[in-house]
């Protein structure tokens, strides 16, 4: 069991380093915090992972904890950095 634990937070390491060239190349900002999501997301699996593996029930509270702030910064993202697409407005022209 420990051996394919261990497989598996090799392959979400993996991953991971996938999530962060696409997070360093773009192109564009809405790309980018995707693969942010899937960053933080996969932080939390490899953390569940070791906690599972190396038993030691606190690295669940560590993850718990870093999915609810990726929440927190993927709703800050969308309310403070999204940028609209020209000619994408309101139908009455006013800001939402």
């Amino acid at each position: 069991m420990n051996v394919l634990l261990a497989g598996v937070a090799l392959f979400l390491l993996l991953n991971l380093s996938a999530g962060l060239a696409r997070v360093a190349r773009g192109p564009t900002p809405g790309d980018r915090m995707v693969a942010a999501q899937l960053f933080g997301t996969t932080g939390v699996a490899i953390l569940l992972v070791l906690a599972q593996l190396m038993g030691v029930p606190a690295l669940r509270d560590v993850a718990l904890i870093f999915a609810l702030l990726a929440v927190v910064v993927a709703v800050a993202f969308v309310k403070r950095g999204w940028v609209r697409a020209p000619g994408n407005e309101s139908p009455s022209g006013e800001e939402p």
